[in-house]
């Protein structure tokens, strides 16, 4: 999985705010839209959005009002069941008129199954300006030469650290000038959970998180090695080299070690391998723990809650700088029209809305994310602290190599998921099912690269002519911006 900027990505980020109820068999039967005997039509719209519901909500009563004859009737989905949701709405011939796009399978592969409609007939040339270059490309929300999807989100770097102000200020951490002191390195982090351990007698911890039922160790992972001098992250090859390093970068081992270290001591909550990432949410608001790893959706929720006391920053390094930033891609896609849907034109209108500007604009406004559009990034549009924090980590972000962008074909490359994944072998390591982390690293490195060039082999007997020497960027400073150009052939 290339971190980009994706909707691959946001559903990553997004199974933080997964807590909708799970759609029954007769939802599905009644995915289709309709129209009424007054001609009004009524579209069936499915998303996974939970904190960014009101957002949603915003959007679908501006465009009825704009729209009186279609009508938006939504259905969110558990992120964690939406993609066998959508593949049995598939089989059972009730997709949703329009949808966000489900994690899996890859979408070249939903594409290729004739899932989505392409857009090509009513996005021409001039619609598609709206977007910065290289937004929408083959290989990305392109294929064949057709449209599918397009971005939401613009690029930022997808997971911050939180601190609970009231938990330092109790443990003393703070500055000669009464400021708190935000965690920038390892150390910084292991003396700050010591000095909330102790300092509170055992009673409040260092760090906590919820790993029931979202990988969010992983989570953990991307904000303590992308600046480590490993830009693949917890599931990417280190695109400098071609290859996956798990277990040749020692960077990754380190941190594990160090992450197991912290539960040793008694610095992270006991039970945040049991607890979901709602309730981790919920206990860091309440100050069981003085530090956690989340995104942007949890803001939304402490605001409701009225709770404001808290910092975030991102990409926390071994030293005092990072080694590497988080390396984003172009292109992405949100949502897509269903190829099965009998009121497509007007599926289109929705799906037009959801990629303006003004939307766009009111996501931000909303304290939601980042607009694709950088004309809607103005700090001015969202005055919120903490969310001209999160603006202020884009810092840590640079545009990265797009293999995609330099040859189409990658797009169609699909390796096959290996298992153990980076956050089970996370997991399994912290929990101390796996005692030997150096052989579990090693495994998962060879794993991945077969997986690639397997993968790649695959595509070639397709005929689509890829090599690994296109995920190799020799030419990749990792700490600065770099522009993918595209094969001459």
């Amino acid at each position: 999985m290339y971190f980009k900027n994706t909707m691959n990505r946001r559903r990553f980020i997004q199974s933080a705010s997964a807590a909708a109820g799970l759609a029954t068999l007769p939802g599905l039967l009644d995915a289709c839209g309709s129209q009424d005997a007054a001609g009004t039509v009524t579209l069936k719209y499915w998303d996974f959005y939970v904190t960014q519901a009101p957002w949603i909500d915003n959007e679908i009563k501006l465009f009825q009002q704009a729209h009186p004859g279609i009508k938006i009737k939504k259905s969110t989905q558990s992120v964690g069941d939406y993609a066998n949701l959508y593949s049995l709405a598939v089989r059972s011939n009730n997709t949703p008129d329009i949808a966000m796009i489900p994690q899996t399978p890859v979408f070249n592969d939903q594409v290729a199954k004739g899932w989505w409609q392409p857009l090509d007939k009513w996005a021409d040339d001039k619609w598609r300006s709206r977007f910065i270059p290289n937004t929408l490309h083959e290989g990305s929300n392109i294929f064949n030469g057709k449209l599918y999807s397009v971005p939401l989100e613009g690029l930022a770097v997808p997971f911050q650290l939180y601190i609970n102000h009231s938990v330092f200020r109790a443990a003393d951490l703070v500055n000669a000038d009464g400021t708190i002191m935000i965690p920038r390195t390892w150390d910084d982090v292991t003396h700050a959970s010591e000095a909330i351990t102790k300092k509170s007698g055992g009673q409040v911890y260092g760090l906590g998180f919820g790993n029931s039922a979202y990988d969010v160790l992983s989570w953990w992972m991307f904000v303590f090695i992308i600046g480590a001098g490993c830009p693949g992250g917890p599931g990417d090859p280190d695109l400098r080299t071609g290859k996956y390093a798990f277990h040749s970068n020692r960077n990754y081992a380190d941190w594990l070690n160090l992450l197991k270290e912290w539960k040793d001591r008694q610095y992270i909550y006991p039970d945040s391998i049991s607890i979901s990432d709602e309730v981790a949410r919920a206990y860091f608001e309440r100050g069981k723990f003085g530090m956690t790893i989340g995104g942007i959706w949890d803001q939304p929720e402490w605001t409701s809650h009225q709770f404001t006391d808290y910092s975030l920053t991102t990409l926390i390094t071994p030293n005092k700088e990072p080694d590497s930033y988080f390396p984003i891609k172009p292109g992405g896609t949100f949502t897509a029209i269903s190829s099965k849907s009998k009121h497509q034109d007007e599926a289109w209108a929705w799906f037009d809305w959801l990629a303006s500007v003004d939307a766009g604009k009111r996501w931000v406004e909303m304290g939601e994310g980042l607009s694709i559009f950088p004309q809607n990034n103005d700090p001015k549009n969202n005055s919120q602290p903490h969310f001209k924090q999160y603006i202020d980590t884009a810092k840590f972000s640079v545009p990265g190599p797009d293999p995609t962008i330099r040859n189409p074909n990658v797009g169609l490359v699909v390796p096959q998921t290996v298992k153990p994944a980076m956050g089970d072998i996370i997991a399994g390591y912290y929990t101390g099912q796996i005692s030997n982390i150096s052989d579990a690293l090693q495994e998962l490195e060879q794993k991945s690269q077969k997986a690639l060039e397997d993968a790649i082999a695959v595509t070639n007997q397709q005929g689509h002519k890829v090599s690994i020497d296109d995920y190799i960027f020799t030419d990749w400073d990792v700490k600065k911006p770099y522009v993918t150009k595209p094969n001459k052939a």
